[in-house]
């Protein structure tokens, strides 16, 4: 699945277009790197979204194409 796409499945990130753009101005890193919005996102990879002073780092634990809003926090989890 596209990081965009997984990123708004996950509700990391509420809208896709967001998450496209936020790609696009590299405040998303996968695994250290600096990741497009077309990134193929594994089981494994380390996600880090920085929007304004915050900053959110998770482990991808599963990949789905659809969710429940109840089941999305499933699909990663908090990284210190």
């Amino acid at each position: 699945m596209r990081l965009d796409k997984y990123l708004k499945v996950s509700r990391l990130i509420k809208r896709r277009t967001i998450a496209n753009e936020a790609c696009d101005a590299g405040k998303v890193s996968v695994n250290g790197k600096e990741a497009r919005a077309s990134y193929y996102v594994k089981v494994g990879d380390v996600i880090e979204i920085t929007l304004g002073s915050r900053s959110v780092k998770v482990k991808v634990t599963a990949v789905k194409e659809v969710v429940r809003k109840e089941e999305a926090d499933t699909m990663y989890e908090a990284v210190v």
